[in-house]
Order: structure tokens, then sequence, then C-alpha cells
């Protein structure tokens, strides 16, 4: 399992892997044929049947600019070893191929070749199971964000404290935009009426309308193609910053413990990406949102006081509760229903927690 420094990405929206990895690819490849005249890039299985939607193609020639770039959607064609292929070849000037390379986006911005796809990163967690986890806090009397910490060394606060500000960047920016979103649908940024809505609303209604439009700025700025944070994708990076921002207020607390509900939330994604997927092309929404919602529900239950069994059953009714949840944009833009899901998993993420201490109380209460 790799570091979070791995796995919090900041980048290009709207799609961890149909953005954020296509753009990496494509730097790489670009530096890597500086002779080349031209490009061409043939994109396959979701990347070409969702890709246009999802920004692939303004991913790809922003990142080997200034150089013409030629995409081929290759609609009806899969790779083999991932739904998100891709086929770069540098042309001449007679566009005869000088090099090629076949990649694929993994999920999460991360891209394999067919010479890595099945090596496995080095790891730095020594366990990689929750349940191997949870017995050596206990026998070490520690908590989650404090293991997070003894395996990666002190600098990963600082590291954190830079993924938190982002996230607040990226709600403040979606605050403060009125616009359309790109594409066919014409979508209209929803973020900021909420966020006035909240001002004038009933008091028991006022905080779910600000935990919506802090989830619908960060969703919608990722819509936009714009910069955030991955938690655990593009698609579902939303989530975590809402459930983050709106504990942050209610609990009137400084950013220290925040930064460390987002190191175990981190934790939760990570142990996600590394025994299952956070792809949605590979594994669905319900790795991209119920993966989001579980990291929200871990994160919150930390902030209200829970121990280490209790943010791991939070995280798990999360998880649980967006099983078989499909990846189906409308149009193959990460709008509908991509953007209501985030603040639908935030809402969830929060309220289960809430669900699940009332029935603790109920028990206690009943012996």
């Amino acid at each position: 399992m790799k570091s979070l420094k791995e796995f919090y990405k900041v980048g290009m929206g709207p799609s961890s892997s149909h953005t954020m990895g296509p753009r990496k690819a494509a730097e790489i490849f670009s530096s890597k044929n500086p002779n080349a005249k031209s490009f061409r890039v043939h994109l396959y299985g979701s990347l070409a049947y969702t890709g246009k939607g999802h920004l692939t193609d303004i991913a790809i020639t922003g990142g080997m600019e200034p150089k013409p770039v030629s995409i081929v959607w290759e609609e009806t064609q899969s790779l083999a070893r991932h739904p998100n292929g891709m086929k770069f070849e540098a042309l001449d000037e007679k566009e005869q191929i000088l090099n090629d390379w076949i990649v694929y986006s993994v999920g999460g911005g991360d891209i394999k070749d067919d010479k890595d796809f099945d090596v496995q990163p080095p790891s730095i967690y020594p366990l990689t199971k929750m349940s191997d986890i949870l017995a050596y806090a206990k026998q070490n009397r520690i908590s989650l964000w404090e293991y997070v910490e003894e395996v990666e060394g002190q600098q990963i606060w600082d590291f954190l404290s830079d993924i938190w500000k982002e996230m607040q960047h990226a709600i403040k920016r979606g605050l403060d935009k009125r616009d359309i979103l790109p594409g066919a649908l014409q979508l209209e940024r929803k973020a900021r009426r909420y966020f006035k809505v909240a001002d004038t609303a009933p008091r028991y209604v006022r905080r779910t309308h600000k935990l919506f439009s802090y989830a619908l700025a960060c969703s919608e700025e990722n819509a936009g193609g714009n910069r955030v944070v991955t938690a655990p994708t593009c698609g579902s990076c939303g989530v975590l910053p809402a459930v983050l921002r709106i504990s942050k207020e209610i609990f009137e607390m400084d950013d220290t413990p925040i930064i460390r509900a987002l190191a175990t939330a981190g934790l939760i994604g990570n142990l996600a990406k590394t025994n299952a997927s956070i792809s949605g092309a590979e594994v669905g929404c319900q790795g991209e949102i119920g993966v989001a919602c579980a990291m929200a529900a871990g994160a919150v239950c930390q902030l209200e006081g829970g121990n280490n069994h209790q943010i791991d059953y939070a995280a798990e009714m999360g998880l649980e509760h967006h099983l078989g949840l499909t990846c189906d944009p409308v149009g193959g833009y990460v709008q509908i229903p991509c953007i209501e899901r985030n603040p639908l998993a935030a809402s969830r993420g929060i309220f289960l927690l809430q669900i699940y201490i009332a029935a603790t109380q109920l028990r206690q209460v009943c012996r």
C-alpha cells in the first residue's frame, strides 16, 4: 500500500482516470519524443465511450502542447488489460510512426503500461487489511491517524495540510461561480444558490444546505475541468471536503483535528484501493462515491470522538450502502448523476454515523 502522497492527488478534473491519468501519460510520452512533429492518440473502451464528456481530449492535447495532436476515438474496441486503454504514437513530418506506447489509466490518476501492469508498487505500509491495523493499533494503544504518522513520518502532516488547503480552495471557487458547466447538457451550477439559501433556511436544515453547497462546489469545479483533489477520485472529490468543512464549523475546531481525520480517511481509501479498486470504469461508482462516503464517515466519526473500531464500523456502513452503484453518466459527462451523488454521499456519511451513535446509546439504555 503506497503513501497517502500517492493517494491524494491535485489535478485537472473531471475524472482522475479520464483526465489526470491521460494528462500524465501525455506529458511523459511528449517528453520522451522531443523530435516528433505531431502526435496521434487512440482511446479505447471507457476512455473512447465517455472521453468527450470527461474532457479527455483536452487533457491530452494540453499535456502535449504546442505540437498538434489528433485523437482517434476507438469506441468499438477495448484493450484486454483495462477499460481505460490508450495508444500514443509519435509521428514525423510524413506522419510515419516514430514511436508508440500503450498505457492504461487505472484510476486515481495512476497509469501503468504493459511492462509494469502486473508489478505491485513498493508498499510502505506493512499492514494492508483493516483487521490487522486495528489489532496493531490496539496492541500499541494508538489511533488510526497515529498509525499513519508512524508509517509515513512527520512530513505527512505538511502534505495533508496542503491537501486540506486545496480542498478549501476548491470549495471557495465553486461557491463563487454562477456559470453553465461545459458540454451539451448546459447544466447550471447550483452550489452558490444552495449556499445563499442556507442563510434564510430554517435552522434545522441550514447545515444540510451548507453541506450540500460545499459538496456541489467541489464537484462542479471538477465537472468544469478545474483543479480538485482526488478523494479518492475526481468524480467523488466533493464528499470528503464537504464533510470536513461542515464538521469544522459544527465543532468549531482548528485545522489540526481536521488534518488528522484526513489521514484516517486516506488510510480507509487506501485500503479500498489496494484490496479492491477505486476506478469507476472498473468497478462502478461504488468504488468512487462508495469509498468516498466510507472515508467521510470514518473521518467524522473520529472528529466525534469515536474509537478505532467505531471508525471502522462507520466506514463499513458508508461503503455497504453504495454497493452495486454503477458508473452511468448521462452523455458521458461527469455531471448527471455524478454531481448530485457527491452531496447525497456526504449527507449519508454524516447521517449514518448519527444513526450508529443513536443505536449505540439505545443499546446502553436497554441494558
